[in-house]
């Protein structure tokens, strides 16, 4: 008879921004399977935010889903309340959220440009303010950034997405070096075209653009996101999850 595997993230509550759907929902299910309590926000599409709390209580893990629009301040400080008074304190935190707008570069307007940038990247920096004052106090933390290969090559989607993307990796640095002797790590994933809504309504998205030949699942992006929610001596990094799309030496 062989012991039960052991939760490795027990006790812990891990918040994810758009998390009832996509990557951001398998990321989130696959922290419940590791043992933490979970958290999700979601701006649109409430059915798919109730399914997916439904499936981490299947799994024996608490969960909360709260609408809110993590670019703006306010929303934040009611989603992260909600979260401590509803859950506790966030010990991983996962910024998921963001939107992707593929146009052309002569259409894409100033309105577009502070879109973006305020879902992908300003959400990212209020909601990591807003909780990691308790996570020092804890002097345990976890940050995961979600980027993309954009940031690196520019993408299929445009400019205006590539900047943002590129920014929550300017951002990871930041808090990883600031952070690292507090017990919070802070990382970045940078996904390549993996099979979402948001990847497959995209005629300029080509599995022939990988070199593995495919797109990639939302499965293999989560394995990583839980592989630095456990582990203490990653930080500072951006960790490419693309198919061999973009190679760092």
């Amino acid at each position: 008879m062989t012991d039960a595997p052991r939760h490795t993230l027990s006790g812990r509550i891990a918040l994810v921004t758009g998390g009832n759907r996509g990557i951001g929902r398998a990321i989130a299910e696959a922290l419940a399977k590791a043992g933490a309590d979970v958290a999700i926000s979601y701006h649109t599409r409430e059915d798919d935010a109730a399914e997916t709390s439904r499936t981490i209580e299947r799994l024996g893990r608490r969960c909360l889903a709260t609408r809110a629009d993590v670019s703006e301040s306010v929303a934040v400080e009611r989603l992260v309340s909600d979260v401590e008074h509803g859950l506790g304190g966030v010990d991983i935190l996962v910024n998921n959220a963001g939107i992707t707008r593929p146009q052309p570069l002569e259409s894409i307007t100033e309105h577009d440009w502070h879109d973006l940038i305020a879902v992908n990247l300003t959400s990212a920096f209020l909601v990591t303010q807003r909780v990691v004052p308790a996570m020092r106090t804890r002097q345990w933390g976890r940050i995961i950034n979600l980027s993309s290969v954009a940031a690196q090559l520019g993408g299929v989607v445009g400019p205006h997405y590539a900047a943002s993307k590129a920014g929550l990796i300017g951002l990871t640095h930041s808090y990883a070096a600031l952070l690292a002797k507090d017990g919070i790590t802070a990382n970045a994933i940078a996904p390549a075209l993996i099979a979402t809504e948001m990847v497959t309504s995209n005629p300029r998205a080509r599995a022939d653009l990988i070199p593995a030949g495919r797109f990639g699942t939302v499965d293999e992006v989560a394995a990583v996101a839980v592989l630095l929610a456990t582990n203490g001596y990653i930080t500072g990094q951006t960790i490419g999850v693309n198919g061999g799309w973009y190679m760092t030496s």
